[in-house]
């Protein structure tokens, strides 16, 4: 009989028993085309409210202890029998929490991406906060901004933005100094 999971932080219709968890997780790792790290999987699991935090944990612990799945460089792949378990029971969930599940892996993917290629921390400065903004290439920055915002709301929020858009940004920003402003302005009209 499975066991009931805790369900502080999962919405109405979300899972409620570590097998469906266990099964869900089978089937995102094999479905999303990349591997996926534990990050990525908390991010997409818990920002849907799909599951509770600490059966998430306590389910990937199972999963590699039941070899359902491996761990190499810090990302999830699904072993054979893990494919097995997610296509035999795959049925065992609703198509709306499997494509939810998914659809958010993918998303949490492309922003560890993005926030990979477009740096940006908060930190605390005289009058406000600093926002911190780098795109680096081949291990150089080839852009550095740095910014005085007033409160940390409007930092985070900020910094968000450079992460989702950072390389639009700097293309428009490029375009400008560059004397190219009608191509800046067309640009900007995109971001």
């Amino acid at each position: 009989m499975p066991r009931e999971a805790f369900t502080a932080g999962v919405k109405p219709g979300g899972l409620t028993t570590t097998t469906q968890i266990r099964i869900l997780l089978c089937y995102v790792i094999r479905t999303v085309a990349h591997p996926l790290s534990r990050a990525e999987l908390e991010q997409a699991m818990l920002e849907k409210e799909l599951v509770n935090y600490f059966e998430l944990a306590d389910c990937l612990s199972d999963l590699e202890t039941q070899e359902l799945v491996t761990v190499e460089d810090e990302r999830y792949h699904i072993t054979e029998k893990g494919r097995q378990v997610a296509d035999l029971l795959l049925t065992d969930l609703p198509r709306s929490i499997r494509e939810q599940a998914v659809q958010a892996a993918v998303l949490a993917q492309q922003w560890a991406r993005k926030a990979a290629e477009n740096k940006a921390v908060v930190l605390p400065a005289a009058g406000g906060y600093l926002l911190d903004c780098h795109i680096q290439e081949l291990g150089q920055d080839v852009f550095h901004l740095s910014i005085l915002l007033p409160d940390k709301a409007t930092a985070e929020s900020a910094k968000d933005a450079f992460i989702e858009k950072g390389a639009d940004f700097y293309k428009v920003m490029l375009a400008a100094l560059s004397g190219s402003g009608p191509l800046a302005a067309l640009w900007m009209k995109n971001l």
